[in-house]
């Protein structure tokens, strides 16, 4: 029977990616994470990997994820399958060496579907391209893709860098006096980063943080008070132009200066959510004591960077991950995981305790967890933080970009009137 409906086309039989492929073959990946993956594009590169971010962020992308995926499926989904068939379509690519690549977090979210969903979507007209997955689940054992620790320490440390970077730009660019001047330290900070990279030496964090501070901190900046707006919500609609309608920019261009969480929380929530499961669902205690060490780690060189911020005084300085996780406790118990959980409100709390009230909350299509833990704890939030400003924005396909930018104005407006009082 499912021979006849055709079940095992795309969840038996289909190209697996296997080592040999890296020399034959170029890697596309969603821009999900533009800040990041400015670095990790090169460092991919750097290890014999031919990997491109795709740059096709329009109109068509988004109509070809309407026809691939099923109207039900969850926003950020159609984007990336999308993404990838309209670049397949485009005949930039040899489609007997192209692969697709995605990451897998493997909780309860419908990205760990993904890999059965773009499979499905282009077995028919590309069934030669192979789809391999990042993850550290388990998932998608004949199409995982093998990171060794040189290459899994690489991909960490560029977490930290992009971080810094994007924070750096996002409170230089709404002030710099020299137009595209931001622009430029942002091209000379990933210079200097990739540089480190070859040399080895990218784990010298402090002193390529600093270097980094050093580089924008050059950028002449006018003495002038904006509005700054916070951006939180799902991962991918946070962080990518092609599911948020290029909000950081819209945001700019309004005179504002956006205030875009650091990727590594998300990293921080997902390393001690596996700690807290041992706790509040009697998991593995043996793999909550290791990933427990790894968030130690990882913590104390969070608390390292936020020192050198406060060193410099230029910049407002990083968000600590326990913060948040104090924030967390007032609205929301750390035991609601799924999706991005209790970090929605958590950074939702910590923003408007520090001086940015003012919160773009991202909500795609289909994300359940995102609606609960975002569009649901805001009044919440407004309770505890009265000054709190917090507009709930719906991403979809039919969703129009002006009526978007139409509630993020009514909220601005709102914004600007809080400032002269």
């Amino acid at each position: 029977m499912e021979k006849e409906i055709g079940f095992t086309d795309y969840t038996t039989s289909y190209p697996k990616w296997d080592k040999s492929m890296k020399r034959t073959h170029k890697i596309l990946i969603p821009d999900m994470l533009p800040w990041h993956f400015l670095i990790l594009e090169k460092v991919f590169k750097q290890e014999g990997y031919d990997l491109e971010v795709l740059k096709n962020e329009t109109r068509s992308a988004i109509d070809e994820g309407l026809k691939h995926v099923h109207n039900d499926t969850c926003y950020p989904c159609l984007c990336v399958v999308g993404q990838y068939i309209d670049a397949l379509k485009s005949g930039m690519y040899d489609l007997d060496r192209t692969a697709l690549m995605i990451t897998q977090t493997g909780g309860g979210c419908r990205a760990s579907n993904y890999m059965a969903l773009i499979r499905k979507a282009i077995r028919t007209e590309f069934p030669t391209v192979p789809v391999v997955s990042i993850n550290f689940s388990g998932l998608e054992k004949e199409s995982s893709f093998n990171i060794g620790l040189k290459l899994f320490l690489k991909m960490a440390f560029s977490v930290i860098y992009g971080d810094t970077i994007m924070w750096c730009y996002n409170q230089t660019k709404p002030y710099e006096v020299e137009s595209c001047a931001t622009d430029g330290a942002r091209d000379e900070a990933v210079k200097f980063v990739i540089s480190k990279f070859e040399k080895h030496s990218f784990w010298q964090y402090k002193k390529i943080n600093k270097k980094i501070i050093e580089i924008f901190k050059s950028v002449q900046r006018k003495n002038a008070k904006k509005v700054k707006v916070g951006i939180v919500g799902e991962i991918y609609v946070k962080y990518s132009s092609l599911g948020n309608n290029n909000l950081e920019r819209f945001l700019l261009n309004e005179d504002c200066e956006p205030v875009v969480p650091a990727l590594l929380d998300f990293l921080l929530y997902c390393v001690i959510n596996v700690v807290n499961d041992a706790e509040f669902y009697g998991h593995s205690k043996f793999k909550a004591k290791i990933y427990n060490l790894v968030y130690r780690a990882v913590h104390s060189m969070q608390k390292k960077i936020i020192e050198l911020f406060k060193e410099d005084g230029t910049f407002e300085p990083l968000h600590d991950f326990e913060t948040l996780r104090s924030c967390a406790d007032k609205v929301l118990n750390q035991g609601v995981k799924m999706g991005e959980g209790w970090l929605i409100p958590a950074e939702m709390a910590v923003l408007a305790s520090s001086g940015v009230p003012n919160v773009v909350c991202a909500q795609p299509f289909g994300c359940l967890p995102n609606h609960i833990a975002g569009k649901g704890v805001i009044r919440t939030v407004k309770g505890l933080y009265p000054d709190a400003n917090v507009v709930a924005v719906d991403y979809d396909p039919s969703a129009t970009k002006v009526n978007q930018e139409n509630r993020i104005k009514l909220m601005l407006a709102t914004a600007r009137e809080n400032i002269k009082k």
